[in-house]
């Protein structure tokens, strides 16, 4: 079981798609997956161990914000649509394939088996010397067809790129730990929320789990690979445990009292994927085959991979450490990928059409400004901030029932939250919205991931009136599909008065509260620098030492 969620879809290749740079140094290497949690910590990693990098992209905007962008050629395409992929292998030495069709629809076993070929084939039409991907670990002797779809899907996928005549290396890893991780998210949240549980049987089944830093060591490291080798490798930590030791660790590394842990047999993978739903912000999709694939051991069966790609003096990350490193990056809010950087199956994908006759139907609108006396800064570190752990400004219960009905109904909810506290980046989640635009100071347009019937928007932006003064815009806009989206919107729009407006309201109070506190801690720093008044000065400088410019007591 691995955290590769970036869903399959076919986009056509254009040939203006091509964005970035490269370094010309080094093997070239193609990333598909780029947006995904595995494919985002990977470029980075490769780069600096000198290897330029292509990365295939369905949506080439949403790397745009990645610290890494303009270190990388960022070529338009899909798996699924092998024009594109011709494109996309020109010149490539190394390709990784770091993609599914999970969730996708009950079809998506076809779907995974169909990009596979055309992966395969062009890669060796091309000249590609090797491709290395990233698979689940299957159980030792368990016929296939008792896997779980998931499981079964991923190690035909890896037989697919064996036989493509290409060098291929599958490498086969359980559960990845790692800030951001689906299985991560998991761990925690069920820890945390429940100090008695009532759990299934699987939580006693034996896991070999690894580090995320340690999966993409053994990438990295496969690029180099000889050309006769051709194989699947099993990668995992130097831990072997049951779910139920992971989630004790993971109280013991967090500090949290000891979890008292029942586990029942009657809890199956439709109705585990339900609980685990109900408690962690990974939805129903995602939860279903990971329980699913935690119901046979999986465990690395040989470590063959260290003849070539030794690890570190220390060894690989044990399970504690990688416990503690995925913690630190949250205190320390340097998560650089989640499960959610990539966009989940059935949720609506395109963009706002820019049309402003809108050719392709209705389009509702809900329209709001407010002159707010604040810098635009102030008005601006408000917008970016929300959602998550900050909410939305407005009738929180609204907002809670909304999310609530999302995730009976199969969606993502309102849980995801924010990968940072206080920074977006085109293709961030946030909570049921994804970024789909943000200009830095002026405008945030969010894309509902929400199930509706119809596709919807939230714009938030910051401009200037004639006059000076700073104003807050926001815009709601929704397109319904058929009867059903035209009958949504009206019965939900007797709520935008309190929703939208008391967000609008809410959203300007805060940033003149922001501005506030800022002005008052401007102030304090300068009274703070010096002494008022005529009293004796207090100076804790040593002694001796001329005071410098702007440390004096009349500033």
């Amino acid at each position: 079981m691995t955290d590769l969620p970036e869903e399959l879809g076919v986009r056509d290749s254009t040939d203006d798609s091509t964005e970035g740079s490269t370094d010309e140094a080094g093997p070239r290497c193609l990333v598909t997956g780029a947006t995904g949690y595995i494919g985002g910590r990977l470029v980075p990693a490769l780069l600096d161990s000198g290897h330029r990098v292509r990365a295939l992209a369905r949506t080439p905007q949403k790397l745009r914000d990645h610290p890494w962008a303009d270190r990388v050629e960022v070529v338009r395409g899909d798996v699924t649509d092998a024009d594109s992929l011709t494109e996309a292998m020109r010149d490539v030495d190394v390709a990784y394939y770091l993609v599914h069709a999970l969730g996708s629809g009950s079809d998506f076993e076809e779907t995974d088996r169909r990009a596979a070929r055309n992966f395969g084939e062009k890669a060796r039409a091309a000249g590609v010397r090797r491709i290395v991907y990233l698979g689940g670990l299957t159980p030792a002797g368990v016929p296939e067809e008792e896997l779980s779809p998931h499981l079964r899907s991923r190690a035909e996928v890896g037989r697919i790129l064996l036989d493509s005549g290409v060098p291929t290396a599958v490498l086969r890893a359980a559960v990845v730990i790692g800030s951001g991780s689906a299985s991560f998210e998991m761990l925690r949240y069920l820890t945390e929320r429940l100090p008695v549980m009532v759990t299934p049987s699987w939580v006693s089944t034996r896991i070999q789990p690894i580090a995320v830093r340690d999966v993409i060591r053994y990438l990295v490291g496969s690029a180099a690979l000889p050309s006769e080798v051709s194989r699947t490798f099993d990668i995992g930590g130097p831990d072997i445990m049951t779910y139920r030791d992971m989630m004790q660790g993971y109280a013991r590394v967090a500090g949290l009292p000891r979890r008292v842990i029942v586990p029942v047999p009657v809890l199956t993978p439709t109705l585990s994927s339900h609980w685990i739903g109900l408690v962690t912000p990974v939805p129903r999709s995602i939860a279903r085959p990971l329980a699913e694939s935690l119901r046979h051991e999986v465990v690395c069966r040989e470590h063959d991979i260290v003849r070539y790609v030794p690890d570190p003096p220390d060894g690989p990350i044990g399970f504690d450490r990688a416990l503690g490193l995925a913690l630190q990056r949250i205190k320390d809010a340097q998560v650089d990928t989640r499960w959610t950087s990539a966009s989940l199956p059935g949720a609506p994908s395109d963009p706002l059409p820019t049309d402003p006759d809108w050719s392709g139907g209705s389009l509702y609108r809900d329209e709001r400004e407010l002159a707010v006396p604040v810098d635009r800064a102030d008005l601006w570190r408000v917008i970016e901030g929300i959602g998550g752990e900050n909410g939305w400004y407005s009738f929180p219960l609204a907002w809670a029932v909304r999310g609530w009905i999302d995730r009976i109904v199969g969606g993502v909810g309102l849980r995801r939250g924010r990968r940072d506290a206080h920074r977006l980046r085109v293709g961030d989640s946030l909570d049921f919205w994804r970024v789909e635009e943000i200009v830095p100071g002026e405008l945030l347009r969010l894309r509902a991931e929400m199930r509706l019937p119809g596709r919807a928007w939230l714009e938030l932006s910051v401009a200037t009136d004639d006059r000076g003064r700073t104003l807050y815009r926001q815009r709601a806009l929704y397109h319904p599909q058929g009867l059903l989206g035209h009958a949504y919107w009206w019965g939900v729009s007797p709520f935008h008065a309190v929703v939208f407006g008391g967000m609008a309201r809410n959203i300007a109070e805060a940033a003149r509260t922001a501005a506030r506190e800022r002005q008052e801690a401007g102030r304090g720093a300068v009274t703070g620098s010096g002494r008022e008044g005529r009293g004796p000065a207090t100076d804790s400088r040593p002694k001796g030492r001329k005071p410098t410019s702007g440390s004096g007591t009349d500033n």
